[in-house]
């Protein structure tokens, strides 16, 4: 366990990137959860599934039809957005108006089959998805060697999730989003459409997960079980920030990373469990999130 005498500094700002580098997707699949809770009130456990779906395309597309990379950012999350939107359309609205818990298990339910489908035909183990040539390399920083293709992750994440902020909280689509959920009858009156409303927030939650999907690939190993092995943190991440809290979910998601790559450097034996002992201490004197509104 390192201290505060034997710093590596090397070693102490490679692990923040790895945790800078975890807290972007922590982010965009926190933020694209909490557009569905916090909209439509849909608790949705296949995120996960779309995010591992997502990787899986793009390596897909690459290998069987020739889509590189940078087509794939754009193709691939239209595609899970589309997977979403047809969930959305024809199981989860079905039982739109029943308990949360119903819209809990059915997406839970859906994760395995999808995590169990991909798994019987591509088996467990990873498969590799290349680094697009543009971002190949690095930089050589006086405290660390920062690689260009981890570099773009950061700042994509980053500026995807802030878009996606001021989208939903500045604009007039944002503010016909929030009033078609929050006062669905109103808004009807007025001729707007908040079934179609529902299904592309839907679908457009999704998609972050597909875009993350990708986003992953050329660093983590492309396997049916990614999904399930991130799910759970981003989950923990989202009741830290707040359930349903747009910005909470992606200050909370960078910054979990950050914490947690301070915690391999400092202490790896608890990296693992600094995310879970966070939330229970959050829970325990703010039991609405650090950025979340008392019921």
């Amino acid at each position: 366990m390192a201290t505060l005498f034997d710093i590596n500094l090397f070693a102490l700002f490679g692990q923040l990137l790895v945790g800078l580098i975890n807290g972007s997707f922590y982010a965009l699949l926190s933020l694209g959860l909490a557009i569905i809770f916090g909209l439509l009130k849909i608790i949705n456990f296949a995120q996960g599934a779309m995010y591992m779906l997502g990787a899986f395309i793009a390596l897909l597309a690459l290998k069987y039809m020739g889509i590189n990379y940078w087509f794939a950012l754009i193709l691939v999350p239209l595609t899970v957005g589309l997977i979403g939107i047809l969930m959305e359309r024809f199981l989860i609205r079905p039982i739109a108006n029943e308990d949360h818990l119903y819209s809990l298990l059915l997406t839970f339910g859906l994760a395995l089959i999808i995590q169990g489908v991909f798994t019987h035909a591509f088996g467990s183990s990873g498969l590799s998805y290349p680094v697009p040539e543009a971002l190949k390399g690095g930089t050589k920083l006086p405290f660390m060697y920062l690689p260009n293709y981890r570099a773009w992750i950061i700042i994509v994440s980053v500026f995807v999730c802030a878009g996606t902020w001021w989208m939903i909280e500045k604009t007039k689509l944002g503010a016909y989003l929030r009033a078609g959920t929050e006062n669905p009858q109103l808004m009807q009156a007025f001729g707007i459409n908040v079934p179609l409303i529902v299904t592309l927030t839907f679908g457009f939650g999704v998609a972050l997960a597909g875009f993350a999907g990708v986003m992953a690939a050329p660093i983590y190993s492309v396997s049916p079980d990614m999904g399930s092995n991130i799910l759970i943190a981003v989950f923990a991440i989202v009741v830290i920030g707040g359930m349903g809290s747009i910005g909470g979910a992606i200050i909370t998601g960078l910054g979990m990373g950050v914490v947690e790559g301070l915690t391999k450097y400092f202490y790896p034996e608890a990296s693992n469990t600094v995310i879970f002992l966070v939330m229970v201490i959050v829970l325990l004197l703010k039991p609405a999130g650090l950025f979340g509104k008392e019921a």
